[in-house]
């Protein structure tokens, strides 16, 4: 295992899409983790999601694409009201398509393949990791759906039980989060049995956020995607 801290921001040429690189970087990176942030926060939020990794994988910290204020991005615009969460499905389809995009040109330039590349993130982030997994499957090995939800509204894109046949997923989810009510958790885990993903779910007795058990558990999960 190796310390790593991020690395100086970087665009991406083909999607304007800014990330970091986590250092030291691994010379010939034989896994490669993408990790997304929430709503209000930065890429820099989910840096400590890293720590733990083993020293060949690439990490890689995205930055979404809409600037809410310093220092504060978003993948997509969401208002919460008593009738659950209410989002700009424009934008978050224009984010799961440029993360695609990402992602092909991250593995073309440093090298790893799809099949040991893994898409996760806290709450929004967790959204689209999801939402690109579920949709574009042959991009990833596997998501991290952290404090998040399924979006109902990806449904036409999801991809055929056939192609979602070699996909993994990790569903971790406090049992008192107030922001995305544990519900949301049952209801990814009961829509992913349905499409035949096979995925570990863990409820935490915790709010809105990632706890130190949530984190290990899904480096153990992570770890044993080999």
């Amino acid at each position: 295992m190796s310390t790593l801290n991020p690395g100086p921001l970087q665009t991406d040429s083909a999607t304007g899409l800014c990330y970091r690189l986590m250092q030291p970087q691994a010379a010939t990176p034989r896994r490669c983790l993408v990790l997304l942030h929430g709503v209000g926060g930065n890429e820099l939020s989910v840096a400590s999601l890293a720590d733990g990794v083993a020293a060949d994988t690439l990490v890689v910290l995205v930055r979404g694409p809409l600037t809410l204020g310093a220092q504060q991005f978003a993948w997509f615009q969401v208002a919460f009201t008593a009738s659950g969460p209410r989002i700009v499905p424009e934008e978050a389809e224009r984010s799961r398509q440029l993360l695609v995009e990402l992602l092909a040109e991250l593995q073309q330039q440093h090298g790893v393949s799809p099949a040991q590349t893994v898409l996760a993130g806290f709450s929004q982030g967790g959204i689209m990791s999801a939402g690109v997994a579920l949709t574009a499957p042959e991009s990833v090995a596997g998501f991290g759906l952290l404090s998040g939800r399924v979006l109902p509204e990806i449904e036409p894109l999801v991809a055929s039980k056939e192609r979602l046949a070699g996909l993994l997923g990790f569903v971790g989810h406090g049992e008192l989060d107030s922001k995305l009510q544990v519900d949301w958790a049952h209801r990814a885990h009961d829509w992913l049995d349905r499409l035949g993903v096979r995925h570990s779910l863990k409820l935490y007795p915790i709010e809105h956020r990632i706890s130190a058990q949530m984190h290990a558990d899904f480096l153990d999960w992570w770890a044993a995607l080999g």
